[in-house]
Parts: structure tokens; sequence; C-alpha cells
């Protein structure tokens, strides 16, 4: 029956998942308020207020000075739902336990491997759009934009629902590459843009130049303006790479190359390789967001899955801020947990 729900009435089934969790964390923490249930379950306190009062309607709860608590009926509720919903919750835990172990806010999983079945990503994108839709407030949002196949795909997801209520404006954090022209930060900000009805502000700069041409175009106007308006941003999103797969698109040399190799670097985020350990072994001279800037963004997103990004996302997570959220697939998170091992 759930899979029937979830293919014809998604919006329903995930209201369900929704206000199981809502649910649950109260039984857990009751009596907890609002602020802190917004926090536990991470949604907006106007959408708590919303789904708190859909649930007192429904009698499953109550409240009082001291916070929101079940009823009988709630309790019985909760039971049913954690039966109905047994191979769900599973997940849910999952994802708790992943977002505790790489000391981020949140992690969304997706069933499946990336790397044995290219629909997932598909479905990782949904999810990341409407991650995107549940972390943006109202009226004027900008939304950061690095580049590469996995943030194209994110983009072929988006419409005019995610700039409900909002004026969207989406600024490429990164320069272009030089390669692959429809996977470059440039043109997904503004496909982004064009699909949900926001605006579209270019970064008209090559991403990696040397030291001294670097420093002289920071000090363009266009280029700094559009910098400024990057660090001022509501959400970024990136994705995070292979660091070999990613030097080579960059044109790096043979002896970059073979340092890469040498420092065992596992992972690739805003021109920064990093190690098993988190620790940046190289860092190009590049035109965008520094990660350095992070902390000051609002809401930080990374979409990367596949076993064999796991070793990358865990030591690249490592050097992110504790504000992030992670969508990935359930083969990236078994790998990171358990070395694979699902039993476990």
């Amino acid at each position: 029956m759930l899979v029937v729900l979830q293919k014809v009435l998604p919006e329903a089934f995930e209201i369900l998942l929704r206000r199981y969790h809502i649910l649950d964390v109260i039984n857990k923490e009751e009596p907890i308020g609002r602020r802190l249930l917004s926090e536990r379950v991470h949604l907006t306190e106007r959408i708590i207020r919303k789904e708190v009062d859909a649930l007192k309607i429904n009698r499953l709860i109550t409240t009082s000075s001291a916070g929101m608590t079940l009823t009988i009926e709630g309790h019985e509720t909760l039971d049913e739902l954690s039966e109905l919903l047994e191979s769900y919750t599973q997940f849910y835990e999952m994802e708790k336990e992943l977002a505790n172990h790489l000391d981020i806010q949140a992690c969304v999983i997706i069933p499946g491997n990336l790397n044995e079945d290219e629909t997932i990503l598909s479905k990782m994108a949904d999810k990341t759009v409407e991650i995107m839709n549940r972390l943006l407030g109202d009226k004027e949002q900008i939304i950061a934009v690095m580049g590469g196949t996995t943030l194209n795909e994110v983009a072929n997801y988006m419409d005019s629902d995610l700039g409900t209520n909002r004026k969207l404006l989406f600024v490429p954090a990164r320069g272009g590459l030089g390669d692959d022209t429809m996977i470059e930060a440039n043109v997904i900000a503004q496909r982004m843009a064009q699909q949900t009805g926001g605006q579209f502000h270019g970064l008209y700069a090559p991403e990696y130049v040397h030291e001294q041409i670097y420093q002289e175009l920071l000090k363009e106007p266009e280029i700094k303006n559009t910098l400024e308006l990057v660090e001022s941003a509501s959400l970024i999103l990136y994705s995070i790479g292979n660091p070999i797969e990613m030097a080579k698109r960059r044109g790096l040399n043979e002896s970059t190359l073979e340092i890469l190799i040498e420092k065992e670097a596992v992972a690739e985020a805003f021109g920064e390789f990093i190690d098993k350990d988190g620790n940046i072994v190289y860092k190009l001279s590049n035109i965008g967001l520094q990660s350095s800037s992070l902390e000051k963004i609002d809401h930080i997103v990374t979409v990367a899955g596949g076993f064999k990004k796991a070793n990358a996302i865990e030591s690249y997570l490592k050097t992110a801020p504790s504000h992030t959220w992670l969508i990935t697939d359930e083969a990236a998170a078994n790998e990171i947990l358990n070395g694979g091992d699902p039993l476990k």
C-alpha cells in the first residue's frame, strides 16, 4: 500500500513521513516546545506550526505551557505507524546515525547505489529540490551554485514551486572550468533561474588562474560584486568530486597529478583537494566561493552518492560546517558507517 501511495500521491506520503517524525520526536522528548521540535526535525517553525495544528485537530497531541505531549491516541497511532513504516524508519535511523557520524546537521538517504543504477541520481536531485524548498525562507533568497553533472541533474527537477512566495537570485559560486559548458556553474545557475522564475547574476571569469592574475581579477568591479553576492547567499549548493578526475578537467599538469596521488587526495570541492583525514593537500587559486566563507551561509546543501564516493564524502565533510545537509544514497551511507557491511 505504501509503495502505491508513494507513486500516486508522493505529496501525501511525504506528509505522512513528516508527521511520523514529529510524533516520534515528541514521544522521545515530551514535553517539547515548538522551537526545539523545529530543530530536532529540521523544519522551519512556520511548517511546524502548521503540522502541530493538524495533529492537535486530530487529537494526537496536546499542548501546555511546558510543551507538547502525545495523547493516548497519539501513542497508539505512533505504534501503528512504526509497524507500517518499518523499512522507512530504518532509513530514518540510518540518516540520524550518519549525520551524527559526520557531525553535520542532517542527512537524507535515497535507497540504492548510484554506481549501479543511474536513476538514483534523479531521485537524489528531486529530493535535493524538496530540501531546498523546506530550508529557504520567504521573500528574497540568494542561492549560490557550484557546477558539475550532479547539480546539472538537480536543475532538471526545479520548477516554479521553488519560487513561490520568494524572489530567488541564482549566482554561480565559481568561474568556468573551460570544458563542457552545460555543467559549468554559470549555465546551471542560469537554467535554475529560468525554471523557477528567478533571477540570474553571472560570474564571467575562469575558475582557475595563476596567483598573480588571480589577485588582479579580484579587483575587477563586476567580479568583486558577484563574489559579494555569493558570500551573502542564503544557501550554497555543491557536490564533492573525485580529485584526479577534477584535476584532469581543470587541465592540471602531470607533476600536480603526481602530488595528489603521492599525498593520497581522496576528494575535491571549492578548489581544495583533501586527504582521508580532511587535510588540504593542494589548493587552487580559484575565482569563486572559498570554503572559509561557508560558515557565514545559513544553509549548506551537499549532494553526492555512490559507494565509490563514500571515502570522498566522509573525508571532505570533516572540513564542513556543522550546519551542512547531505543528500546521498544508501550505498555511500552504508560504506561510511559500516565499511559496506549492512549487517554491522
